[in-house]
């Protein structure tokens, strides 16, 4: 996995897959994927059905994984806290008794708010280029 800065200074994160089997990011977290542009999603398996649901589409993998955390304990409840990626960070908002909307919107929720915080972490530390800080009328 690799950050990049685009031009807007907004970063995200980008991954290659250099074999079928996936990038090891992608099998850090359970339940999530990369797609070819960088973006990572989420969808899990409605118990006892062929229904899937689709958690959305995040910028950083933690944000995916927390978000089929959400997912998998709203559907499956607490027998599925031992396979959660984050079990000590479910939000309030992951309940039993949600709906399959419900569901959606809660771990869409709790995903995008772990994004926020990731970003705006990278963004708040220091880069190791920023004491070169040199513009072109230094030179004349």
């Amino acid at each position: 996995m690799s950050s990049t800065t685009s031009d807007e200074g907004s970063i995200s994160s980008s991954c290659t897959s250099n074999s079928a089997a996936g990038t090891s990011q992608e099998k850090k977290y359970k339940g999530i994927r990369c797609r070819r542009w960088g973006k990572w999603v989420s969808e899990i398996r409605v118990p006892g059905t062929q229904e899937r649901l689709w958690l959305g589409t995040f910028s950083t993998p933690e944000g995916a994984a927390l978000a089929h955390d959400v997912a998998s304990y709203s559907l499956r409840g607490a027998t599925s806290l031992s396979k959660l990626n984050f079990p000590s960070m479910l939000p309030p908002t992951a309940r039993m008794d949600l709906s399959p909307r419900s569901i959606q919107k809660a771990a869409s929720d709790a995903g995008m708010a772990m994004d926020a915080r990731i970003i705006a972490s990278r963004e708040s530390t220091p880069n190791n280029n920023e004491g070169l800080n040199v513009s072109v009328d230094d030179y004349l």
